[in-house]
């Protein structure tokens, strides 16, 4: 499911980006049917022009649950190996500071982002973020492949535009052309649902957030019970959220989608991963929490974390099991029982000793919990595991450790780091504005020492 508004590894003080780091995580895709070949892209586009096919891409990281839930779940699923022939295959750490000319060249805004590339001209013919089914990626597939070789017409021609155009960073172009699909589509065309999700992220990643929740409430009861009506929901409502406080049709848009949300929660059960369920009591959390609704955030947490242990102890192995981590990290601080969350996040450490992500939430629960001589050796066992931008979160959670132990040289030392070690990043993997942040805070940081 897609989570556009919230990064699951929050600091208090410097804001998570489009910036993350490399860590070592489990090598699913290798144990799935598709030959993936893992971060190289040159290769990848070498074999693509001589095969005479497109390129898939799966552009993921390990701090990304929906992307671990993708490779834990569907990608290892076998009912995909008879597609192993109609694209060459690659995936890209984004965190891996190696892949930044990738990022340059199509930049990655959401996590998981699927990419269908045109070989001949490396020319972006479908983007597609967020989740998937096994059904759904087959229909991608269908997508991508028909846009390469030409030929559709009507409302797929238009859905084939709007898929290149956003996949060229043209939202504003691509909502035109994909709202132009939906209203000449039949009724029922079959591609309606997975149109009106690239339709609802276009119109998200052009700032018309109004008018998102107002096609979200138009076009989803055409939609099917499916996993298109739940991702369809939760980006509607993720518009609604965004819509500036005083706009006069923002309560009612959320409300509505709030409702839409409930429904597609309530039973009967549509066919989905835990992971994409769990997306939507994100979502219903932030919206009671935009509504000052303090009481109903923590009921619809307590749904949330509750459902979260029961998926935890029915995953087939540790590497399924951390795709939970970030979210039952986050219901259980909405909930202020941050304690709750502690013991999964250590038994991760146990399982996946090389992962940074399970040290990195422990230095965040720790500290919440007042033990803040754990939460700093957690935070030194995850900064000993991260590398690339990532690191700047895990330093911004020490900072917010030291300001915790009212150690002003410790905060002070951390944030100089942080900014020496930003400057060393690729452009396409740390932002301006991020540097900014820390540089400001490090400022006023000096200027209250100095002050009299």
């Amino acid at each position: 499911m897609r989570s556009l508004l919230v990064c699951l590894l929050l600091s208090g003080s410097i804001a998570c980006t489009a910036t993350h780091a490399n860590a070592p995580a489990a090598d699913t895709h290798a144990e799935g049917p598709l030959p993936f070949i893992a971060d190289d892209y040159a290769r990848a586009l070498a074999e693509a022009k001589a095969k005479g096919v497109p390129l898939f891409v799966d552009t993921w990281a390990p701090w990304c649950h929906t992307c671990r839930s993708m490779r834990a779940y569907v990608f290892t699923d076998k009912a995909l190996a008879k597609h192993a022939d109609r694209f060459v295959w690659l995936e890209l750490n984004t965190d891996l500071t190696g892949n930044a000319p990738f990022q340059e060249k199509y930049p990655v805004e959401f996590w998981p982002t699927f990419f269908i590339i045109d070989p001949r001209q490396e020319k972006a013919l479908l983007r597609f973020a967020g989740s998937a089914t096994v059904p759904q990626l087959e229909r991608l597939f269908e997508d991508g492949e028909l846009a390469y070789k030409g030929g559709a017409t009507g409302a797929d021609a238009l859905l084939a535009r709007g898929d290149a155009l956003y996949g060229e960073r043209k939202p504003a172009e691509a909502a035109e052309a994909l709202s132009l699909a939906l209203a000449e589509a039949p009724a029922d065309w079959s591609r309606r649902g997975r149109a009106l999700e690239s339709l609802l992220m276009a119109q998200y990643g052009a700032k018309q957030h109004v008018p998102c929740a107002q096609k979200a409430v138009a076009e989803l009861p055409k939609v099917p019970r499916s996993l298109h009506l739940a991702n369809g929901v939760l980006n509607g409502l993720t518009c609604a959220l965004a819509i500036p406080e005083g706009t006069p049709e923002a309560a009612d848009l959320r409300h509505a989608l709030e409702a839409k949300a409930r429904e597609v929660l309530a039973p009967p059960a549509i066919a989905m991963e835990a992971d994409d369920r769990s997306g939507l009591y994100e979502v219903l959390v932030q919206a009671r929490t935009k509504a000052n609704d303090t009481a109903g955030a923590q009921g619809v947490a307590s749904e949330w974390i509750t459902f979260l242990e029961g998926e935890a102890a029915k995953a087939p192995n540790p590497e399924a099991r951390t795709v939970f981590d970030s979210h039952r990290m986050l219901a259980a601080m909405t909930l202020k029982q941050p304690e709750r969350a502690i013991p999964a996040l250590e038994q991760s450490e146990r399982d996946l000793p090389q992962d940074y992500n399970p040290p990195a939430r422990l230095a965040m629960l720790y500290s919440l919990t007042g033990r803040l001589d754990d939460a700093l050796a957690a935070n030194d066992r995850a900064l000993a595991r991260v590398q690339g931008a990532r690191r700047l979160s895990v330093l911004g959670v020490r900072a917010d450790i030291y300001v915790a132990r009212k150690d002003d040289a410790g905060v002070r030392k951390t944030l100089e780091e942080a900014i020496a070690f930003a400057k060393t990043l690729p452009a396409s993997q740390v932002s301006a504005s991020r540097v900014d942040a820390l540089e400001k805070r490090l400022a006023a940081l000096k200027a209250a020492a100095s002050a009299p």
